[in-house]
């Protein structure tokens, strides 16, 4: 629940949401256009209109000269622009990670400090981290990140953030590094789609049984669309300093407890294939300081959210073919 004092702020304010037609931008268009903000959204994605009140916009963030435009005589940007793919996508096509991330996170930063935008969030990713079995603010910041070329992108917009810090004493930039996120608006294309919507893509295909890699033991922070929404509206208003900070469920889900949480709504065969591998053992994150900084606190259950997911997946089964894909073309 997102406290009053912050949804009375947002009212009449002038709100650019990037990426607002995907998992997270959509529920914080939400968000705002029930506060009473301006709304303007700005998506590659074609034929998708999250909500009425909203302005809907395309246009690409790769073009500095659009992302000039467009950031004038806004009070607030929600950067939430982002590449999702699934790990094999990942190491098979990084440049279609790195370059657009790279672009896009420089182009819009650097256009709202030129226009003098009021507040903004960046939305950073748990894929920043090196790798560990928690993931807490002050540590795991040496070495690789996990998600190699994505993570790397992220990380370079948060230094962006901290040079504006120093050299024009800005903190006006909040950073929010987001665990795996699920809900309504997913990117469910089979071909590069995360854990929860891969699943639900094969349930719905009705593969059977569906089969599990590894044994079932890997350990996962599912965070809901909505909660992780709340937080990073709750970013923009308390600020992080120009830091980051976590924002997750702070608790540990098995793979296996994921397909139990499915199979108790709904009807599947499935089966763990144990000569595959199962992943990293533990990968949680420690939600502890965005809980006092940011005051948040994600209220949604494991069964609850899988349940609104796959209730919005039924009825729009083939949204994905309108997403913008970056893993096609030259």
């Amino acid at each position: 629940m997102i406290a009053q004092e912050v949804i009375y702020n947002l009212k009449n304010k002038v709100c650019l949401v990037t990426g607002g037609t995907g998992l997270i931008g959509r529920q914080v268009v939400k968000i705002l256009c029930d506060a009473g903000s301006n709304v303007r959204i700005i998506s590659l994605d074609h034929g998708i209109c999250v909500d009425d009140r909203a302005q809907h916009f395309n246009g690409d963030l790769t073009d500095f000269n659009y992302c000039k435009e467009i950031t004038v005589d806004v009070d607030y940007v929600f950067h939430i622009a982002g590449i999702k793919g699934s790990v094999q996508v990942t190491k098979e096509k990084p440049g279609s990670f790195f370059v657009p991330l790279i672009m896009m996170n420089t182009n819009i930063l650097e256009a709202c400090r030129l226009n003098g935008v009021e507040k903004v969030v960046y939305t950073s990713s748990v894929g920043a981290y090196s790798s560990a079995e928690v993931f807490k603010e002050d540590e795991n910041l040496e070495g690789e990140p996990m998600d190699m070329f994505p993570g790397w992108a992220k990380r370079m917009a948060e230094k962006q953030v901290e040079a504006y810090s120093i050299q024009y004493g800005m903190k006006n930039i909040a950073i929010v590094r987001p665990a795996n996120i699920y809900g309504p608006g997913d990117n469910f294309d089979p071909k590069n789609a995360m854990v929860i919507p891969t699943l639900m893509h094969r349930i719905h295909s009705k593969e059977d049984p569906v089969v599990v890699w590894g044994d079932g033991s890997a350990i996962r922070d599912f965070a809901y669309s909505v909660d992780v929404a709340e937080g990073i509206v709750q970013a923009l208003h308390y600020g992080t300093d120009g830091k980051f900070v976590n924002i997750g469920s702070g608790e540990g889900v098995t793979i296996k407890e994921l397909v139990e949480a499915l199979h108790s709504f709904i009807d599947f065969n499935y089966e763990f294939d144990t000569t595959k591998p199962s992943g990293f053992p533990k990968r949680v994150m420690d939600i502890s300081l965005a809980r006092e900084v940011i005051r948040y606190n994600p209220s949604t259950s494991l069964v609850d959210g899988l349940k609104d997911t796959w209730k919005w997946f039924i009825e729009n089964s083939e949204e994905y073919k309108n997403r913008k894909n970056y893993f096609t073309g030259p």
